[in-house]
């Protein structure tokens, strides 16, 4: 590969704020902003079979993998595995089945089908919930502490300890606190029973659950980045910090000769956001999805943003590449991105309003005054981007719809091509299958679908509003409603007219009745599938679509068109994504039927 190296000068870039609106708002249309939180994947051991929100394929989990809303993990016998949500960390022992049934900046809520689950809260911020649904009941969690759920569907019940802090139980007719120390146990459903028991005596999963603890909370890099971004813990074994006068503190990886920021990993698909990178090195989540990199002398470096209470997550902080400049042969197309540095502007790839433009920007630049007017850059050329030439990785475009490996597939550009080709708001680059899921493919684990039963009337919960989902509160099929205070069955209304269990839990045991899961929070309707999604995306490829065209889906409508402008525009007209030709009908015989 031809790496040509320039001197960089260590003062910030400045690029010019005209007045003029914001390039990627809509005023007819309503925002709808990504989450700021994600769950990223932070320990596996054993097998674990991963199940995306939308699509009908388990198959393996990975290391520093986003998950979102909808997706579903489950832990094999003698496996285990932890997810960091901002402040959160969820664990789950051996044959442990746990849905994020919503995520976003308010509210995580988890469903516990069975097993073993533990949850520690190093802060609740105000307004947020944290809520664990099993088949017995409900729990809020009412404060910063240490919670354990085992789950045990066989027989009917739920044991919940508070090794510290607070949680409420919740189910028909029933509402209980448990405090620091207490332990209780909840049976049945219509009505629950909720009795108190002895507190459980520690096990292997207490003990590997405490030892996680403590190592985040003795972690170095704790003093340099926002306890909120997931992945900070990792950077202690990996590298070392040194203080730059000119930027502050800077994390410093132990990496190969010739490593660049966003080559050795590969692209997914994630929605809301598209096009995200997962990179390979154990430590590799939050310096990819948070802050910025720095060249300084030979070596690359991570410069951190600063300490807020939700840093938001962005699926790569990168300017792409693109345009005829950037091609090999005739024909051959490659699509080309390079790192942001400091206070480069991120312009993303996905919906989003401009009060969201801001957010990702300024909660991710350290040290940065002037981003604060981010909405009204109109001149991709006012920004210089310092990594352009020395750190742009180009691959052909089939590498990004397959999510294969990046590092191995990199093609050699010029210097000039570099120069002259064009940024460009995303590849024009639809993912297939493959790229939307984390690993291999592996058959469906005996696990049972999950249906929903709220724990009171969805508009009232416990005498207080329930927690609002993701800016809008999203509408929920309730069936029956009876008087207040009594259970309600609520099940989101499944997509292409299939049941839960049929579109995603293929090869499950059989069961005559379902099993449900209390809720308190209404749930968040039904992710939009896969094979629904990606046809009606041939029109812009590469961009995810519209919450609006998602409604269009989800109701059966015809899907609307794009609305958002993107910025920077696209240098060219977007081409369609050529749809395969449908299968030729079979000729209907015109004789007699033998």
């Amino acid at each position: 590969m031809l790496v040509v190296f320039v001197s960089l000068l260590l003062a910030r870039p400045s690029w010019s704020l005209p007045a003029q609106a914001s390039p990627s708002s809509h005023e007819n249309v309503p925002a709808s902003d990504p989450p700021a939180r994600v769950a990223r994947i932070s320990q596996l051991k054993g097998k674990v079979s991963f199940l995306r929100a939308g699509v009908d394929q388990w198959s393996e989990a990975a290391l520093n993998f986003p998950a979102t809303t909808g997706d579903r993990i489950y832990t094999d016998n003698g496996a285990r595995a932890e997810l960091e949500v901002g402040p959160y960390t969820i664990r789950l022992w051996e044959k442990t089945d746990v849905t994020i049934t919503n995520l976003n900046d308010q509210i995580l809520q988890l469903g516990l089908e069975q097993g073993k689950l533990r949850v520690s809260v190093s802060q609740l911020p105000s307004g947020n919930t944290v809520e664990v649904d099993t088949p017995n009941g409900a729990l809020t969690l009412l404060a910063a502490g240490r919670y354990r759920v085992d789950s045990d569907a066989a027989h009917n019940r739920t044991v919940v300890s508070v090794s510290s802090g607070s949680l409420e139980v919740t189910g028909e007719r029933v509402s209980q606190t448990v405090q620091t120390g207490q332990a209780v146990e909840v049976t049945g459903q219509d009505p629950i029973q909720v009795n108190s028991v002895t507190m459980p005596a520690l096990d292997d999963f207490d003990i590997w659950s405490e030892e996680r603890d403590q190592r985040l909370a003795s972690s170095t890099s704790a003093k340099y980045v926002s306890p909120s971004t997931p992945g900070y813990e990792d950077l202690d074994a990996y590298g070392h910090w040194s203080v730059v006068a000119e930027y502050g503190p800077i994390w410093y990886p132990v990496v190969p000769a010739g490593w660049v920021p966003y080559r050795f990993g590969h692209w997914v698909w994630i929605d809301p956001w598209g096009w995200t990178w997962v990179e390979d090195e154990p430590w590799g989540f939050c310096p990819f999805h948070y802050g910025r990199w720095v060249f300084i002398g030979a070596a690359w470096g991570w410069l951190p943003g600063p300490f807020v209470a939700t840093p938001v997550y962005a699926p790569a902080l990168v300017a792409f590449l693109g345009g005829p400049h950037l091609s090999v042969g005739i024909g051959v197309g490659l699509v080309g991105w390079f790192p942001l540095g400091p206070g480069e502007p991120y312009f993303p790839w996905y919906h989003h309003s401009g009060r969201y433009l801001n957010e990702v920007n300024i909660t991710n630049i350290r040290n940065v005054t002037n981003i604060t007017n981010i909405t009204n850059v109109t001149n991709i050329n006012n920004v210089h981007y310092a990594y352009r030439t020395i750190a742009t990785t180009a691959v052909p475009r089939g590498v990004l719809s397959s999510g294969q490996p990046v590092a191995h597939q990199v093609v050699r550009v010029s210097a000039r091509q570099l120069a002259e080709a064009e940024i460009t708001p995303h590849p024009t680059v639809n993912p297939t299958k493959r790229a939307s899921v984390p690993g291999r493919p592996l058959p469906p684990p005996s696990v049972r679908s999950q249906h929903l039963v709220a724990a009171n009337r969805t508009s009232q919960v416990g005498g207080r509003p329930a927690p609002a989902g993701n800016r809008q509160a999203p509408p929920v099929v309730t069936r029956n409603m009876p008087p207040e205070g009594t259970a309600t069955r609520t099940v989101p209304p499944p997509p292409s007219g299939r049941t839960q269990s049929s579109s995603q839990e293929r090869g499950s045991s059989p069961r005559a009745i379902p099993p449900r899961l209390i809720t308190r929070a209404a749930p968040p309707p039904p992710t939009v599938p896969f094979e629904q999604r990606r046809p009606a995306m041939s029109e812009h490829p590469g961009r995810p679509l519209e919450p609006p065209q998602l409604e269009d889906l989800r109701v059966g409508r015809p899907v609307s068109p794009m609305h958002d402008r993107e910025f920077p525009p696209h240098v060219a007209p977007v081409i369609p994504e050529r749809r395969a030709p449908a299968p030729p009908r079979p000729r209907l015989s015109q004789g007699k039927p033998r």
